[in-house]
């Protein structure tokens, strides 16, 4: 399998290349076990969700504490046929399909309780895409009804639903929704936008 995300920060500062560069750097913990490459858009991150996903947190968190409006903003994928299968990215982090999904939920919203807070908020709003599979709409529902559970949920919206909340629940949600919902042989990506410390919410 081959899982990864890429990310771009955009701190609405003009200090930002030093947010961005000082950010980064909270990936270093990380690094013996994913892939990390940075260019001028973008940093790719490969490696298996369980690890993704809180170097993705712990980004997000050095990005935010500097109190300026910081965007993370993410497009992760797992399984896509056109990547060739990466050892570093192997899991036993995915459901089994044959599976019911009130059970993945259960698992799902059970793990969430292990989830650290960090002491920053997090709001994020995502799109689940389920490819190829002929009952993604019962995958993209179930993992609907498990977000509403989560204790994250905020809202739905068009195209995507908005959760808030310590940012170790929340991308312990988006871990959950990534790993539990669509099989774990298909192509599943997740469309993500953060936001910090916003002008909006004062």
């Amino acid at each position: 399998m081959f899982a990864g995300a890429q990310v771009s920060l955009y701190p609405m500062t003009t200090g930002f290349v030093d947010v961005i560069m000082s950010s980064l750097t909270a990936l270093d913990p990380w690094r013996d076990r994913l892939r990390i490459e940075t260019d001028d858009i973008s940093t790719l991150i490969v490696g298996p969700p369980e690890i993704l996903f809180p170097a993705l947190r712990d980004l997000y968190v050095a990005a935010s504490k500097t109190g300026d409006h910081c965007v993370l903003r993410t497009t992760l994928s797992r399984g896509c046929p056109g990547e060739p299968d990466d050892p570093i990215c192997q899991t036993s982090a995915l459901a089994n399909p044959a599976e019911p999904i009130a059970s993945r939920q259960a698992t799902a919203l059970a793990q969430l309780g292990l989830a650290d807070d960090t002491g920053q908020i997090a709001r994020a709003q995502f799109s689940l895409y389920v490819m190829g599979a002929p009952n993604h709409m019962d995958e993209i529902m179930g993992c609907i009804a498990f977000l509403k559970e989560s204790g994250t949920f905020d809202r739905s919206k068009n195209f995507c639903t908005r959760l808030i909340g310590d940012a170790g629940p929340v991308f312990a949600t988006l871990q959950h929704a990534f790993c539990q919902f669509g099989p774990p042989n298909g192509h599943v990506t997740i469309d993500l936008t953060v936001s910090a410390n916003s002008p909006s919410t004062r």
